[in-house]
């Protein structure tokens, strides 16, 4: 797999048959080791080992329904009393982050309405903290620690 601009850790990965699987720390379980996978298990350690963020209050493939349809966000932050806080959206790292990907996202905070939109290639990051009030966004230069939203 691909060298990503996000930390290294401790990779579990099993061969299946002629598939390689990947064990995801938020679901406990290995799944099929995907670019998309690659890039999610990456940035699930970078949250809870480099930003802080409680594995407890992760979760991954969270479905939501939107017009009747089922769709899955990749991973969701949760406080303490299980409200969503930040939807992070990943593509491989051959697919480049576009309108596309943000509106993607965009979709599915209509049903979430979280603080933070997050989305990665696992070479580029982009952090959007959301104002409700105002009715703005703002563009973060770097995700937040957990301490800091």
């Amino acid at each position: 797999m691909l060298a990503l601009n996000l930390p290294t850790f401790e990779v579990k990965i099993k061969e299946e048959g002629t598939k390689k699987t990947i064990f995801d720390v938020i679901r406990r379980k290995y799944v099929a080791l995907t670019p998309e996978e690659w890039v999610r298990q990456h940035f699930v350690h970078y949250l809870i080992e480099g930003l802080g963020y409680p594995q407890e209050l992760l979760a991954n493939e969270v479905e939501v329904t939107l017009n009747g349809m089922s769709r899955r966000c990749d991973t969701v932050l949760y406080d303490t009393n299980l409200k969503a806080r930040m939807i992070v959206e990943y593509k491989a790292a051959d697919v480049a982050i576009s309108q596309k990907v943000f509106n993607q996202i965009m979709r599915y905070n209509m049903v979430l309405r979280v603080d933070y939109l997050v989305v990665s290639n696992g070479l580029e990051h982009y952090c959007c903290k959301l104002d409700y009030g105002n009715n703005s966004y703002e563009f973060l230069t770097e995700i937040p620690k957990y301490e800091a939203l």
